[in-house]
C-alpha cells in the first residue's frame, strides 16, 4: 500500500455517529466515498446531513444495503480500493435474541469481506470492532493490549449493559480476524473506547448520551461512567485513515486516549460549565456499575499515530452538539 493514491472507498453504516463523522474526514482527504444506508421504504429518513457535507456533490454516492443480505454492498463496494466496515447490529432495548444478533453481524460482515475479496480492486479492509472485544473477562491486568480478548461466558454472567453488543463484537472480530489469514485479504481491525465528541449525525449517539449522563441528568447510566476510556470522534476516523494508507499495518489496534473517573469528569464539568448543575464528585461517590480497565494504545501510538484531544475539547464538542440538536 505504499504510495496510495487517493481513490474510492466505501464506507458501511453511514448514518452513524462514527460513520457520519469518517465520511466526512475522508471526503475532506480528497477520497471519493460511497456509503450503505438501510432502505427506507417510506423516504421518510433525511441524509442532508451527508450530502450537505463539503465535496459531498461530486465525490459522495450513497447506495441502499442491508446486513441481512451481505450482497447488497456489492454495488457501493464496485470499483473500491478500500472498505471501511462500521455498519453492525444494535439493540440498546435488548429485545432481540443474542445470538440471533450475533449472527446476523458475523455472516453479513463475513459477505462484505468475501466481496472485498471478489472485488479485486480492494486492497485493505479497516473494521470497527470495540474495546468490549476485550475488556470482559475473569483476569487482572494492570491495562488492556491487543493480546486481550473478552469471555462470552464472563459477558453472560456479569451482563453489565447488555449482553448483545460486546458478545456480537468479540465474535465478529474473530471472524474477521480469521477470514482475513484463511483468505489472505488484507483486514485491519481497530478498537475504539468511548467515542465522545461532536457528531453531525441528527441522532443522539448512545457513546456521547452515556458518557454525557451526568450533562444529561441520566442516572440510571451513572453506573457506566465509574471509570472510563474515552476519545475523541475527530480522533478515531483519523485513526481509521491512518491505518487505511499505513503500508505496515496488520491485526488489532486499540484507539482510546483518556480514562478518567466519574469524580473527575464531575469536577471538570462543573468547573467549565456551571449553568448546568452537573452533580458534585461527592454525591457520586456511592454509586455502584462498572468500572473499565486502563486500555494502551501504544501499538497504534508506535506506528506513528497521534492523538490531536483531550477530554475538554470532547465535552466541548458534544455539549455543543446537543444544544444545537435540542437535546440539552
Amino acid at each position: 500500500m505504499e504510495n496510495l493514491e487517493k481513490g474510492k472507498v466505501c464506507v458501511t453504516g453511514g448514518t452513524g455517529f462514527l460513520a457520519s463523522w469518517l465520511i466526512k474526514r475522508l471526503l475532506e482527504d480528497g477520497y471519493s466515498v460511497t456509503t450503505t444506508v438501510r432502505a427506507d421504504p417510506e423516504k421518510n429518513k433525511d441524509y442532508g446531513f451527508l450530502t450537505s457535507l463539503p465535496n459531498a456533490s461530486e465525490k459522495l454516492q450513497i447506495y441502499h444495503a442491508d446486513l441481512n443480505d451481505p450482497n447488497s454492498f456489492a454495488p457501493a463496494i464496485a470499483g473500491c480500493i478500500g472498505v471501511f466496515h462500521l455498519a453492525t447490529p444494535i439493540d440498546e432495548k435488548d429485545e432481540e435474541d443474542v445470538e440471533v444478533l450475533t449472527r446476523r453481524a458475523i455472516e453479513g460482515t463475513l459477505g462484505i469481506l468475501k466481496i472485498c475479496l471478489d472485488s479485486k480492486t480492494v486492497r485493505r479492509v479497516v473494521q470497527t470492532s470495540s474495546v468490549v472485544s476485550m475488556d470482559f473477562n475473569h483476569h487482572t491486568v494492570d491495562f488492556l493490549d491487543e493480546s486481550c480478548w473478552s469471555d462470552i461466558d464472563y459477558i453472560n454472567s456479569a451482563s453489565p449493559f447488555g449482553r448483545s453488543y460486546p458478545t456480537s463484537k468479540t465474535l465478529t472480530e474473530k471472524a474477521v480476524l480469521e477470514f482475513s489469514q484463511q483468505s489472505g485479504l488484507d483486514v485491519v481491525s481497530i478498537l475504539p473506547s468511548y467515542v465522545v465528541g461532536p457528531f453531525i449525525c441528527p441522532r443522539l449517539p448512545g457513546s456521547v448520551r452515556v458518557t454525557m449522563a451526568l450533562v444529561l441528568g441520566n442516572k440510571a447510566e451513572y453506573g457506566l461512567v465509574l471509570k472510563s476510556n474515552m476519545v475523541h470522534v475527530d480522533d478515531v476516523a483519523r485513526a481509521h485513515i491512518f491505518l487505511f494508507e499505513h503500508p505496515n499495518a496488520n491485526g488489532r489496534y486499540l484507539c482510546s486516549s483518556h480514562l478518567i473517573t466519574i469524580e473527575e469528569l464531575a469536577n471538570l464539568l462543573s468547573a467549565k460549565y456551571p449553568e448546568l448543575q452537573i452533580p458534585s464528585a461527592e454525591s457520586l461517590k456511592d454509586i455502584k456499575g462498572f468500572k473499565f480497565n486502563p486500555v494502551s494504545s501504544k501499538k497504534l501510538l508506535d506506528a506513528g499515530f497521534e492523538y490531536k484531544y483531550g477530554i475538554e475539547e470532547m465535552f466541548d464538542g458534544a455539549i455543543q452538539s446537543c444544544k444545537e440538536k435540542g437535546y440539552l
